[in-house]
């Protein structure tokens, strides 16, 4: 296995672009929905919308060149290539801060925050809250290798972490993340807690309620949104964690069927006022879209879910490192502090966001950067 860090750019093919534009033109599209709001999915007005900006606007080359701006790296690990954002800050004291995203997100989620992070002097912050940003795409996403063997769940995602903070040079170091992000964040921080000073996160996948007599708000917020998202929302999830392979035929040959299926979730799940285009706009909507397509990562996504919730499921772990949880209003399911003290054990900082959804970073990167700084101040 090699350990060499060998430096990347983001360089998409011209075949590719006129395949995808041709596709897009070519779209059979089904019927329109048979309700006038979201409720049988995403409304065949507006996904034909962005699809014609998609094959006729939208300019590939400059988003392309947008996300060049990051200094961008591959490295083998476990076999595997793993690509990642690395940006060091000017300030040599800066802390290493590796940040991960999940599904159906990318890097592409953090492009309004690394730079703040990295340099905040340079964006109206204090200079002694500078961070050394890493941003690895998970293994099966984006730039990164697609798995050729099982086994590579959230657990093995984690060590694979640690082993690049390692090869970075970097013996303490903090991690954040959401969806996925805040597993492999929180496996990190149990597998690593020599090396990893702190995680901040804003899901807690691995809490499960506990309420004794009459719940409190915060988890009757909870329980809706888990009732919620059981009953009208988690269809994707076990469709990717039952038959990943099977979803991943439909979607890898059809971008308007891509971009429906990611596209949808951004609706549920920002704080968006009904409408996803109110909080992101469309240009970095399809940015995080083209992670999937021009990857044809639609199975090698999906099958994190297959690794995490199928037959063999991840251990609980316990993690005793300082946690940090921004609790963001319109999350899937909102996190609740007493659900989460039993396995996390170390809570010093716990916020409630005035607004935002399950994409913090890419909904609202002020409220972000702001908590994520004041976390970590008291770990310097």
């Amino acid at each position: 296995m090699s350990s060499d860090i060998k430096p990347f750019r983001i360089a998409v093919g011209d075949d590719i672009i006129d395949d995808l534009r041709d596709r897009l033109r070519r779209t059979r599209w089904p019927e329109a929905e048979l309700v006038d709001d979201w409720s049988q999915g995403a409304p065949l007005d507006w996904i034909q919308d962005v699809c014609r900006y998609w094959a006729g606007q939208y300019d590939w080359r400059q988003r392309e060149a947008a996300l060049n701006r990051f200094a961008q790296f591959k490295t083998e690990i476990d076999g595997l290539d793993i690509h990642f954002v690395h940006m060091r800050s000017p300030r040599a004291d800066a802390l290493p801060l590796i940040i991960t995203h999940g599904w159906p997100g990318s890097i592409v989620e953090f492009h309004k925050v690394i730079e703040p992070l990295v340099d905040p002097a340079a964006h109206g912050g204090d200079a002694a809250d500078a961070f050394h940003v890493i941003c690895p795409s998970l293994p099966g996403f984006g730039f990164s290798s697609k798995p050729t063997t099982t086994g590579w769940g959230v657990d093995r995602i984690a060590a694979a972490w640690a082993k690049l903070m390692a090869r970075l040079g970097y013996a303490r170091y903090g991690a954040q993340g959401g969806d996925w992000g805040s597993a492999v964040t929180s496996s990190l921080g149990a597998q690593d807690p020599g090396h990893c000073a702190g995680i901040h996160i804003t899901l807690a996948m691995g809490a499960r309620p506990k309420v004794d007599g009459q719940p409190t708000p915060d988890e009757v917020r909870a329980l809706k949104g888990a009732e919620y998202y059981a009953e009208w929302d988690s269809g994707y999830s076990k469709q990717q964690s039952t038959r990943p392979q099977t979803l991943g035929y439909g979607l890898t040959d059809s971008p308007a069927g891509q971009a429906a299926w990611i596209l949808e979730k951004f609706w549920a799940w920002t704080d968006c006022n009904g409408h996803p285009e109110n909080v992101l706009g469309r240009d970095e909507l399809l940015d995080n879209v083209m992670l999937y397509w021009v990857t044809a990562t639609a199975a090698s996504s999906a099958r994190l879910y297959w690794e995490s919730f199928g037959p063999k499921r991840r251990s609980a772990q316990t993690i005793t490192v300082p946690t940090g949880v921004a609790v963001f209003p319109k999350e899937i399911v909102t996190p609740v502090r007493r659900w989460m003290e039993e396995r996390y054990t170390d809570i010093r900082h716990w916020s409630e966001m005035p607004k935002g959804g399950h994409f913090a970073a890419f909904e609202q990167p002020a409220l972000f950067i702001h908590d994520v700084r004041a976390f970590f101040r008291g770990l310097r």
